[in-house]
């Protein structure tokens, strides 16, 4: 594997990096896509993608620390422990404050950007896949298994290489809330609630081709959250369409123009 791409001495460009940055790019390319189809505003998209990227790195490196018992700055500004629930907790609280002092509307506006991030984390597992950065599954003799023997957590030993198994399941939910986000536009909040199950099934799946020890009822920590994220989903999807509907601007309204005078003939 690649854990290092181009190394200038004091600069390097790293490969878990640049997944994660074309991750972003991503959502933020298809949010601004969508957004506009829908009549809002695109502009704000940058800012949200920005707050979402800090707020899910804060969230999932506060969230490890604590796992961890302690709190240190070199753990903080490191390029280890990012736990993805404690991203995801960041990331939402951060892009909901966005959101909220923009023009657009909180409910459509988080459904393009949930939908768009499902296919961002897709993209940024291929970061772990090329950095060998220890999330791959136990051994395996399967003809698709492969070792790690230059990777971040390096291993001689085939095993399942489990980040392309998130991979292929974040594109798969992602296909899935692309086809019908036109179908649910009328019941904003939907396609939030979708991403919610979906990246929560997915994680779910793929906890049993990872090395987490279990942790509550046979399930590991990850696998409690994603039944967490399942709930939280389908309660949200039943809220948003048993709500009363709402009519809600798409964006600031524009002033009309006042109607121009028709002058007077003088007879």
């Amino acid at each position: 594997m690649y854990p290092t791409l181009i190394d200038f001495g004091p600069i390097a460009i790293h490969s878990f990096g640049l997944m994660m940055a074309l991750g972003f790019l991503a959502v933020l390319l298809i949010s601004q896509r969508d957004l506009a189809r829908k009549g809002l505003d695109p502009r704000p998209t940058s800012s949200i993608i920005f707050a979402a990227a800090v707020g899910g790195i804060i969230g999932a490196k506060l969230y490890s620390a604590l796992q961890d018992g302690r709190i240190e700055m070199a753990e903080l500004i490191s390029n280890s422990g990012l736990v993805w629930y404690g991203g995801v907790i960041g990331a939402l609280a951060a892009v909901l404050f966005v959101i909220h002092r923009s023009p657009n509307p909180i409910l459509p506006t988080i459904d393009t950007i949930g939908m768009a991030t499902v296919l961002g984390y897709g993209i940024g597992r291929l970061g772990c896949f090329f950095s060998g950065d220890g999330d791959y599954g136990p051994p395996s003799d399967l003809p698709w298994a492969m070792a790690f023997p230059n990777g971040t957590v390096p291993t001689d030993i085939p095993v399942h290489p489990t980040p392309l198994y998130e991979t292929g399941m974040s594109v798969i939910a992602f296909g899935l809330l692309w086809a019908i986000r036109k179908q649910k536009e009328g019941t904003p909040g939907w396609l939030l609630g979708g991403a919610f199950i979906l990246a929560g099934i997915e994680r779910f799946i793929a906890e049993f081709f990872r090395l987490n020890q279990p942790a509550l009822f046979g399930l590991t920590e990850a696998q409690v959250t994603s039944v967490l994220m399942v709930i939280i989903g389908g309660c949200l999807i039943y809220w948003v369409t048993h709500r009363p509907v709402t009519t809600e601007e798409p964006v600031a309204p524009i002033p009309p123009s006042s109607p121009k005078r028709k002058r007077r003939r003088r007879s």
